[in-house]
């Protein structure tokens, strides 16, 4: 019997909800180590809705959950009725929305609030001692909940290649040890069961985060 692995979106689009590529990835490698994706997203509403041809707000409003279903191709579950005990895992991809709708990252960075759900949920499979696997911007969930953990998101001198590189600081400033990894490698963090990979932090081609993501899948469904 493959792993049952709890996937958390944040809706669909890199601006305003969860990174697609990097949600497709993890989709893909979990589905590659046997495992099976069960994909959860809370039912609120977004921040705001980015045109992503402009990269500007607009008037719209939408739904998390319902937002999140384009990724999960209509198969995904309300976050409020997932129930770790039947879990073995947790990944949530990147994306602005995890810094939008799943926290306050966006606006109030290391003084943010995160979602009730989401850090109930994370602080549930940290509690069972289960692997939770994080890429991108979502390790700052991480850094504000648990304490001296150790994360990764890239490196922490901005330059072309590292654009978000101050997050790193930031994350340092919340108590957390901040480990540089090109985005083609993970960090463990053992004593949490915390994996964490760059993914889109870095400027790096499209292949390259698909194998980071990779790696990450695959440690955390042997962890598992």
């Amino acid at each position: 019997m493959g792993k049952r692995v709890a996937v958390v979106l944040a809706g669909c689009g890199v601006y305003d909800g969860s990174e697609i590529h990097e949600s497709s990835a993890v989709l893909v490698h979990l589905s590659r180590e046997g495992a099976q994706a069960e994909v959860y997203a809370p039912d609120v509403d977004q921040m705001h809705v980015v045109d992503h041809v402009k990269g500007q707000p607009t008037q719209e409003k939408r739904n998390v959950l319902v937002e999140s279903a384009r990724i999960a191709r209509g198969n995904v579950k309300d976050l409020a009725k997932l129930d770790v005990k039947g879990l073995d895992a947790l990944i949530i991809p990147g994306g602005f929305g995890v810094a939008k709708n799943l926290s306050t990252w966006a606006t109030q960075g290391k003084n943010c609030i995160i979602s009730k759900e989401v850090e109930d949920v994370l602080k549930a499979f940290h509690a069972a001692k289960k692997p939770i696997g994080l890429c991108c911007i979502s390790p700052v969930l991480a850094a504000k909940i648990f304490p001296g953990c150790e994360l990764t998101v890239g490196h922490d001198t901005e330059c072309e290649k590292w654009p978000y590189a101050k997050t790193a600081e930031t994350m340092k400033e919340l108590g957390c040890k901040h480990v540089n990894k090109h985005v083609t490698e993970i960090h463990v963090d053992v004593k949490n069961k915390l994996v964490t990979t760059s993914a889109f932090m870095c400027n790096a081609p499209i292949h390259e985060i698909y194998d980071g993501i990779g790696k990450m899948v695959k440690e955390v469904v042997r962890l598992a």
